[in-house]
């Protein structure tokens, strides 16, 4: 009987680790996320636990439950924190708070292009990253490809900084973010997305700024007209894992979880490439006016954002980040 209340003891006390143990010794992972199950990063969430599945033999199983079935992002790492949960995907924007610099992914025009951001994400900065939440209880996997964000609008085509003069565009409940929407010359306006499709439609505000896929998945073509490639930010997802489930696992997992992570990072990153151009294709169809303005002038009008950043933990970030790569 001892042995017997021993044995459901350490069960029950692995399940609110956000792991288990099933009848037959397999280890038992629970993934949360909040997107859909259409999305590259589910599909690469998905690619994630087909390979670890394959690396263990059957000995590990990853649980995958996506549309925010177990809380919002917030929610999600603090149960990340507490062990209640194993894995994770989030934004950058909540980490923040632990992870000061996390905030240089808001930050205009700190990267080249796409070959210039994922060389630092690949490189000691992003290792950096990664691991810079481990003392609050987060391990840090790999990035997931979220694209650029760009300005689309309703009836009035943006080629440089001074269109967006005098016009009303929802950004993110973010100070980074508001502040780079007056550096080009918007007035910031934050909005709940799940509210955006209304406050475009009622003219509440004139524009947003997001990704392709993200623009054509929430219909906001069938109000904005005006999509303008500026490419100001580049806003990756993370996976991360509790370091307290990390921690218990074995050498030999934490390998096979490593190298699956970092091998569905790339399978979705070749995804979002095509998910990129199939929405593009598919609002312009709709009667979408796709632009490519120089981003030059852009660049160069949130030079004073990037000055006022010295000094602090994001600027000395982005100083390293523009002198080593």
């Amino acid at each position: 009987m001892l042995g017997l209340l021993v044995a459901t003891f350490g069960f029950a006390m692995m399940v609110r680790q956000g792991t288990s143990a099933a009848s037959d010794g397999k280890t038992i992972l629970k993934l949360g996320h909040g997107l859909d199950q259409n999305h590259p990063v589910h599909e690469a969430i998905v690619f994630l636990a087909e390979r670890v599945k394959e690396k263990s033999g059957g000995t590990v199983e990853i649980q995958i439950y996506p549309n925010g079935q177990l809380g919002s992002e917030t929610e999600s790492l603090e149960q990340l924190q507490r062990g209640a949960l194993a894995m994770a995907k989030t934004s950058t924007a909540p980490l923040e708070s632990f992870v000061p610099e996390m905030a240089i992914f808001g930050v205009p025009y700190v990267f080249r292009d796409e070959d210039h951001f994922w060389q630092v994400l690949h490189g000691e900065i992003g290792h950096e990253l990664l691991d810079a939440a481990s003392s609050h209880g987060l391990k840090g996997l790999c990035y997931y490809d979220a694209g650029a964000r760009s300005f689309y609008t309703i009836s009035k085509q943006i080629n440089e900084p001074a269109d967006l003069r005098g016009l009303k565009v929802r950004v993110q409940q973010s100070k980074t973010s508001m502040e780079m929407a007056e550096a080009l010359g918007a007035s910031p306006t934050p909005v709940d997305f799940g509210e955006l499709y209304t406050a475009l439609q009622s003219r509440m505000v004139d524009g947003a700024e997001n990704n392709p896929p993200s623009f054509y998945s929430s219909r906001h073509f069938e109000v904005c007209k005006h999509y303008a490639l500026n490419e100001h930010a580049r806003v990756p997802d993370l996976l991360l894992m509790s370091k307290k489930v990390w921690d218990r696992l074995s050498p030999e997992v934490q390998v096979w979880l490593q190298e699956a992570a970092d091998e569905s990072s790339e399978f979705q990153r070749e995804l979002w490439r095509v998910e990129s151009k199939n929405a593009l294709d598919a609002v312009e169809k709709a009667g979408v006016t796709i632009t490519y303005p120089d981003e030059t002038k852009f660049a160069e009008r949130v030079g004073p954002m990037h000055d006022s950043l010295d000094g602090t933990a994001v600027g000395k970030l982005l100083r390293r980040i523009k002198s080593e790569y």
